[in-house]
């Protein structure tokens, strides 16, 4: 693959033969990667490809090893850590959330930077007139006040960029900043992204949404296997050929479920389901081997329903029917009991042990079955994960890897595996593809068909258009709390969905706007 650079345009950043092992793991292999002044430069790759291991050497999170050589506007620098890095005018927002959920939004922003400390004391009240001003500054509608354990994904995802952004930073790195965000939220980010890039500094994009990649980049590298394929200029390729250089294989984007619906059995009914905050009167079945997707905007519901489903949430009113019997599902412990299965969107928090191995969090589920009174059956243990690492195709040194050494879409994949071995009839995947590359995701859909096939029904929420048209047999859209209307997926498209998802409040209820 010929390479491109922006003409006249001088470098800003030069990795030169870059690799990086972890035991058992050869992450990057002699990765090259140049950096032009004012451009956008996208980073792609399938999970486990070396994109995000790049950047953590890069901005001193690991370091490389020996023969990798790293060039500052023309400069040789060694990166010692995280602080040099951003004296250097590097700065990084992480795929996943790194904030203190006890502290508040500008605390999270400015704790332990110099200047916010006064006689020894943490000066709040500096910290809250900074944190307004970088909002008011970035149009980003966020009390700096509020405790980040009470914010949403989306919202934390905003404080990442913003304290980022916080930093005098000459070259910018943003791994899937976009994952929980809104559409709305996401034109807002891309703009500020332009306002970021000028003719002294550069930004890399890190994602696997290739309409992101195509609207805001400048040119595109792709990583491979913890290998360089190529560099080539955005305008001038289609986005299946970097799909291709990603995965080395085409990859369907506009498919339509390729499985029908064991039977009209219904498996699950909700009926009148209210919370006291946000859901009102909803409503809709399950059928026997099915896909029903719920769609809508952020904020709209999706979410809330399957957690009340599970049990997770409380409601206010509403039954549910399985099997054509009542159950009566009130914590997430009767949820397990009554068959179902939810992986929440927020994996880390809600799906998974990061301080334990793939084994123990492929049985976590389960642990009735892998116990015998005080004793843990280990050998079965270890079987039962290896089997489900080989059949969802897991990248992973060995069962004995703890989650927080491997990509996010093999946690996800782990997750999966979890209620699996469950054997749940009932699954609720919540944005099972966030941070998943396009590669992974065929596998994931595969994957969901091939549970349909076997009698499983499944309730999908997923943000992304294509992927509710590709996978539901039919799609639920939600606004506002409400199911606003359910379609057959052969009468749904991007348009009609949307229309049904930004249904304002007032039609909601039938009066006149």
């Amino acid at each position: 693959m010929t390479d491109h650079t922006p003409a006249g345009a001088p470098t800003l950043l030069q990795l030169k033969n870059i690799s990086k092992t972890f035991p058992g793991v050869k992450a990057l292999d002699r990765v090259d990667l140049t950096l032009q002044a004012g451009e956008v430069l996208g980073l792609c790759g399938e999970n486990g490809a070396g994109k995000s291991t790049l950047m953590k050497v890069l901005t001193g999170i690991y370091t490389a090893d020996p023969g990798g050589e790293i060039y500052l506007n023309g400069t040789k620098v060694k990166v010692r850590d995280v602080n040099h890095a951003r004296d250097l005018g590097l700065s990084i927002i992480h795929q996943e959330l790194n904030m203190v959920p006890d502290l508040t939004v500008a605390q999270n922003l400015y704790m332990g930077r110099p200047g916010y400390t006064r006689a020894g004391f943490v000066d709040d009240a500096k910290m809250l007139r900074d944190a307004r001003d970088l909002f008011d500054r970035l149009g980003m509608l966020i009390d700096p006040r509020a405790y980040c354990r009470d914010l949403s994904v989306a919202r934390l995802q905003m404080v990442e960029i913003a304290r980022a952004l916080s930093y005098d930073s000459k070259i910018l790195i943003m791994d899937e900043p976009t994952a929980a965000l809104t559409l709305q939220e996401t034109d807002a980010l891309f703009g500020m992204i332009r306002d970021f890039v000028s003719p002294t500094t550069g930004l890399i994009y890190i994602s696997h949404r290739m309409p992101e990649i195509e609207e805001i980049t400048d040119r595109v590298s792709v990583l491979r296997d913890g290998t360089y394929v190529g560099t080539v200029v955005t305008d001038e390729v289609e986005m299946r050929e970097i799909i291709s250089m990603m995965v080395g294989r085409e990859v369907a984007a506009d498919a339509r479920p390729r499985t029908s619906p064991k039977s009209e059995e219904r498996v699950l009914t909700v009926e009148g389901l209210s919370t006291e905050h946000l859901l009102e009167d909803v409503s809709f079945d399950l059928k026997r081997g099915e896909i029903l997707g719920f769609a809508g905007l952020m904020g709209a519901g999706r979410t809330e329903v399957a957690r009340c489903l599970f049990g997770a949430d409380p409601r206010v009113s509403g039954e549910f029917t399985i099997h054509g019997k009542k159950a009566n599902i009130r914590t997430a412990s009767d949820g397990v009991r009554y068959g179902i299965g939810y992986l929440s969107e927020d994996r880390k928090q809600f799906g998974l042990l990061l301080d334990q191995d793939v084994k123990m969090n492929t049985v976590l589920a389960s642990m009735t079955r892998f116990t015998a009174g005080p004793f843990v059956k280990d050998p079965e243990i270890k079987t039962t994960a290896q089997d489900y690492v080989q059949r969802l195709r897991t990248k992973t040194p060995s069962v004995d890897q703890h989650l927080n050494k491997l990509s996010g879409g093999n946690q996800q994949k782990v997750v999966i595996a979890k209620w699996l071995v469950r054997d749940s009839d009932i699954l609720i995947f919540d944005e099972p593809t966030r941070g998943i590359d396009v590669g992974a995701k065929e596998e994931i859909y595969e994957l969901l068909e091939k549970l349909t096939e076997q009698g499983k029904s499944i309730i999908m929420i997923s943000s992304e258009l294509p992927e509710v048209l590709r996978m539901s047999h039919r799609i639920a859209v939600m606004a506002q709390g409400r199911i606003t209307g359910i379609l057959d997926n052969e009468d749904a498209t991007q348009e009609n969905i949307m229309e049904l998802a930004t249904v304002g409040k007032a039609l909601l209820k039938g009066e006149d706007q």
